[in-house]
This record gives C-alpha cells, sequence and structure tokens, in this order.
C-alpha cells in the first residue's frame, strides 16, 4: 500500500532555490534494505533538488544510516532504485559514484589518522592526475584555511572538529555534485558543531552542490536545511520543508517515534514537497 509520502511524491518535484534552474539531482523509490534477513528501511521516497541540503531525522534505530549506506553502495538495495544525476546508481559502487560526482562522508573512520592533512587529502583526490590532484588540493586548502596552516599535522592530532573539516574537504577533492553526510557534527561540541553546519556545510550549496545529511543535532541542522525527511521504524513517517518542521509543536514527538503509527497518518495534514523555504 502507498504510503502519503509516495502520492506527495508523484508527478511533483521540490522547487530550486530563486534563481536556480530545477533539478533533481537524487531520488529513492520504494528503498528497501537491511542486514540479512533483518529488514531495516523499507519502501522509502525521497528526493534532493539542486543546491538544496536535506536533512534526514528520527529516533534510534530508524533506519538513518542504512537508508544511505544503500544509496552510496555501501549496502545493497532489496527493492526499490536509486537515482542520482539522471542516472538510475542502484548497486553502484562507492568508486562508480564518486566518478559520477557523488562524495560521501561517512559517520566513523572518515580520515586517516596516521596520515598528515595534505595525505589525506590527496587520497580524497585518487582518481585524478598527478597535477590535478595538486591544483584541485590548492583549492581545497583555500576552502579551509585552518587545514592549510596545519597540513603537516597527522589527523590523529587533530581536534575532532579540525577532523570533521577534514573529512569534509577529503571529500570536495573531486568537486563532487552530490554530497553524502551521515552524522557530520557526532562527537563534536556543541560549538564546533554549530560552526560545521552553519560555517562549512551550509555554504556547500552556494558553490552548487546538493547535500543529503542525517544530523542528531536537528536544532542546529534545521537552521541550514530546506527540506526534511522523519524516518520512524524504517519508514518515512513525515516529510516537510525544514522551516515548517523547525516551528511543528510536536517536533519533538516526531523525533522521539512517538507521533501516530503510520498507516493512520493522514495525507491531506502533512505538506506537499515543492513548498520550498517560508
Amino acid at each position: 500500500m502507498s504510503t502519503y509520502v509516495d502520492r506527495a511524491l508523484a508527478g511533483r518535484e521540490v522547487e530550486a532555490p530563486p534563481g536556480v534552474a530545477s533539478a533533481r539531482v537524487l531520488y529513492a523509490s520504494g528503498v528497501a534494505a537491511g542486514y540479512g534477513s533483518t529488514k531495516i528501511v523499507e519502501s522509502v521516497d525521497l528526493q534532493v533538488m539542486s543546491r538544496q541540503v536535506v536533512l534526514i531525522v528520527g529516533p534510534n534505530g530508524a533506519g538513518k544510516s542504512t537508508l544511505l549506506k544503500v544509496v552510496v553502495g555501501e549496502l545493497p538495495c532489496l527493492a526499490g532504485r536509486v537515482e542520482i544525476l539522471g542516472r538510475d546508481t542502484t548497486g553502484w559502487s562507492t568508486a562508480e559514484l564518486a566518478r559520477l560526482g557523488v562524495g560521501y562522508v561517512p559517520q566513523n573512520d572518515d580520515v586517516f589518522l596516521p596520515l598528515t592533512i595534505r595525505e589525506n587529502l590527496l587520497l580524497g583526490g585518487y582518481l585524478l592526475k598527478p597535477k590535478e590532484r595538486e591544483a584541485r588540493l590548492a583549492v581545497v586548502i583555500d576552502m579551509f584555511p585552518v587545514l592549510g596552516t596545519a597540513r603537516r599535522r597527522t589527523a590523529g592530532t587533530l581536534s575532532g572538529g579540525q577532523r570533521k573539516l577534514l573529512a569534509l574537504a577529503r571529500a570536495l577533492m573531486l568537486e563532487p555534485q552530490v554530497i553524502i553526510l551521515d552524522e557530520p557534527t557526532a562527537g563534536l561540541s556543541p560549538k564546533a558543531a554549530g560552526e560545521l553546519l552553519e560555517d562549512n556545510v551550509g555554504r556547500l550549496p552556494e558553490t552548487g552542490r546538493s547535500i543529503l545529511m542525517v544530523e542528531q543535532r536537528v536544532k542546529d541542522a534545521l537552521r541550514i536545511a530546506d527540506w526534511t525527511y522523519v524516518l520512524v521504524g524504517g519508514r518515512v513517517a513525515l516529510c516537510e520543508s525544514a522551516p515548517a518542521f523547525r516551528v511543528r509543536p510536536d517536533a519533538g514527538r516526531w523525533l522521539m517515534g512517538a507521533a501516530r503509527a503510520l498507516e493512520h497518518l493522514d495525507p491531506g495534514e502533512q505538506s506537499v514537497p515543492g513548498e520550498g523555504k517560508s
């Protein structure tokens, strides 16, 4: 049985920011995935438009990271399909997606701790020729000056915030059009987390990039997001604009998974993707 999300997405596209041609850069349709015989996510639909930050939130165990792993090819897609940049990428490997223009920053093991900042960045540009890699390194260092001043330090000696910056910078070495972030502020102090989201992730759409992000610091993430998907029990329980979700009096209940059962959701009550920021 189709959910209200299926019906809301049917034949519609989320509006692109003013002055930007509307284009869907990522689309998941009916995605199901899990581990072994245990299905974690099922019948998930979502989309990301050009230069948008799309946020996935929900209670622990809702399947948020599992969904991202399907999108980036770390887990098989048991049902449905994934489309990125106009290509059916269902079942593609992370290396194939990197060549297409997809960057991925996992929650853990996002940098090589024994290597220097410079070495980490050069590894991030592994698909480039040596001269191209050095040129791209200069561009990325210019984007993150704090990394440039410490480029000879090993990643293991960096602060948590600096390490997350390095992981993001590594992902940018191949100039991805779409960036997938799995809890980029995990383990950071509130101050470092806010700075990472506001000063770095939130500015990526200005460079033409689109972001799909799972984040537990919902309040901070909603400030930079365009659209929000709430996962509960492996399904999309709610999808609406980030500004609308931010002011919902029952937002906390949704995040804790205490909202009404999915089968009782009224499709007429919820926002339809396409309303953009308010």
